[in-house]
């Protein structure tokens, strides 16, 4: 097959992709300000980043294998415009019920990024498929990011609502572009039902002993971020700190930073060092947990907890996906969909248990919280590795025998 996707094409499709992802973080450093317009307390506004983690996981299952049945770029078409709407309604909402349903499809249509990303694949050539698909990635770690930093702004000149009206608008325009500059891909061979395409997805936990290893470190990494990222709000915008929403969105530049510092974590896992990356990762994972804890004495310190918080997930997550993916293309789509359940769960309980958190106990309970996913992370690895030696070591004396 001719190779038909050209440069604009692919970064049309990562731009898309980061818009798309940005749409479930949006709602991070408007906590409070949602909270406080619609008169719900603290301890339940954490239901609004989880009730889009809980649609965005619901999608994945549902969603994603309607790749293999359909043609993508119809189905990349139609999750834009019900985003769309379903982000105008959440502007709109002035009932807590119809907040929470209306988030719940932005985070069911968001799974749209999976489906881009392989139809990125489809289009481009063998020898160029790799660099498509990295690039059309990075607009996923882009996008969720820059969410903070430009929901955070937009909220401080127009009001929380204006940020869903601006991406509501932005979507059915991306719409309208890929609608005429989006190539098709060749028709899908899968001939399974669909039932059959969403049971494969569970039968792969039941089937790969590494998914289901992978999948509890994404699900407790991305519990920690979540921790963190959904609620640091509430401390940086009360007294005596005060931040606006604006200057909470720029913790996400120190979010790229520690991202683009963990970039090697996938050439480590090539060479053979994936254990051992994974490994110091989660410690300063735990670590990280520390100097987040001193928000109200010292900014500086918070801010290189944030650092070592992104790098440290990053790393795992990118080391994870390079595992389960090495010499297995063919199940690829479903092996990340699969992935990306955890992470979902994860996210959307790190969310609910933070906002608890906090409204009982304070910032040192949600830093207990976070530092507790991470040490439960670390500490199911040094198990894997003493499981592993021990095998090691029967294999060893079987061999002496």
């Amino acid at each position: 097959m001719n190779d038909v996707l050209t440069r604009g094409i692919t970064l049309l499709l990562a731009a898309t992709c980061a818009m798309a992802v940005a749409t479930v973080y949006f709602a991070q450093p408007l906590l409070e300000s949602i909270a406080a317009d619609l008169g719900v307390p603290q301890a339940r506004i954490g239901w609004v980043v989880g009730a889009t983690q809980a649609g965005y996981a619901l999608g994945l299952i549902l969603i994603v294998p309607l790749g293999d049945l359909f043609d993508r770029k119809r189905l990349v078409l139609g999750q834009l415009l019900v985003a769309a709407l379903a982000l105008a309604a959440v502007g709109l909402a002035h009932s807590w019920a119809v907040m929470l349903a209306a988030l719940a499809l932005v985070g069911l249509m968001a799974v749209m990024v999976q489906v881009m990303v392989a139809h990125a694949a489809i289009l481009a050539s063998p020898a160029r498929q790799g660099q498509a698909v990295g690039t059309v990635t990075s607009g996923v770690v882009l996008g969720i990011l820059l969410a903070r930093l430009v929901s955070g702004a937009l909220a401080d000149v127009a009001g929380w609502r204006s940020v869903y009206f601006v991406a509501a608008g932005l979507l059915l325009l991306m719409t309208l572009v890929l609608c005429h500059c989006l190539p098709a891909g060749r028709r899908p061979q899968h001939r399974s039902g669909y039932l059959a395409l969403i049971g494969s997805l569970f039968s792969l936990y039941r089937q790969d002993r590494l998914l289901r290893r992978r999948g509890l470190f994404g699900l407790l990494i991305f519990a920690a971020f979540s921790v963190l990222w959904s609620s640091m709000v509430l401390p940086l915008g009360a007294a005596p700190l005060a931040l606006s929403h604006s200057e909470i969105g720029l913790f996400g530049l120190a979010g790229i930073a520690g991202t683009l510092a963990a970039s090697r974590a996938g050439r480590l896992a090539d060479q053979g060092l994936a254990e051992r990356t994974t490994g110091l990762a989660l410690a300063l994972l735990t670590l990280s947990w520390l100097p987040t804890a001193f928000v109200g004495q010292s900014l500086m310190a918070f801010t290189l907890g944030v650092l070592m918080l992104d790098f440290a997930v990053q790393a795992v997550h990118v080391t994870n996906q390079s595992l389960l993916l090495a010499g297995r293309g063919e199940l690829a789509s479903r092996l990340i969909g699969a992935y990306m359940c955890s992470y979902a769960i994860g996210s959307g309980l790190g969310a609910v248990l933070a906002s608890w958190a906090y409204a009982r106990w304070g910032w040192g309970a949600v830093c207990a919280l976070g530092m507790s996913f991470s040490a439960l992370a670390l500490g199911y690895w040094l198990w894997l590795q003493t499981e592993r030696a021990a095998s090691a070591a029967l294999h060893r004396s079987g061999q002496n025998l």
